[in-house]
């Protein structure tokens, strides 16, 4: 693992969650943390229906993590399938497909190269992305993402 990973700071599924769909409103990072500090949030309308003010507490009990996780990234401590598919959804506006046939559960993304580093990047340990981009880099490849083992 390399030094950049090790200090990543580390998130757990919904606030990440919660962080990505304020960057999807494309508010750059200095203007996003000053929104989340002085609780200058929207409200979500969305099918999440996120309390954006999770992010104030969070930014709160350590602005130094929260500050780090806006500008460097971060890590999901744990995620889940349709966790997955939901980041997707909010990190790149893509859709992505859930196989939850047991001992075959995965999500299907079609991702750029940089999207799927994207995604690789965040994703907790204990899940692999299984694809090889043929394409261009600016093309979608399909991918799927899997637990590592299965129970």
């Amino acid at each position: 693992m390399s030094s950049s990973e090790t200090n990543l700071v580390k998130l757990s599924q919904w606030d990440a969650l919660i962080l990505e769909s304020l960057k999807s409103l494309g508010w750059q990072a200095d203007e996003l943390l000053r929104r989340v500090r002085d609780g200058e949030l929207p409200t979500d309308d969305s099918k999440f229906k996120f309390d954006y003010t999770r992010l104030t507490e969070l930014a709160g009990s350590d602005s130094a993590a929260f500050e780090h996780a806006v500008r460097h990234g971060y890590r999901i401590k744990y995620n889940t399938l349709r966790g997955i598919a939901s980041w997707l959804l909010l990190a790149y506006g893509h859709e992505a497909e859930l196989n939850l046939e047991p001992s075959r559960e995965s999500v299907v993304a079609h991702l750029t190269e940089k999207e799927r580093d994207g995604l690789k990047a965040v994703l907790s340990y204990g899940w692999v992305v299984h694809g090889k981009h043929d394409a261009s880099p600016e093309t979608t490849s399909t991918y799927i993402i899997e637990p590592l083992v299965r129970g």
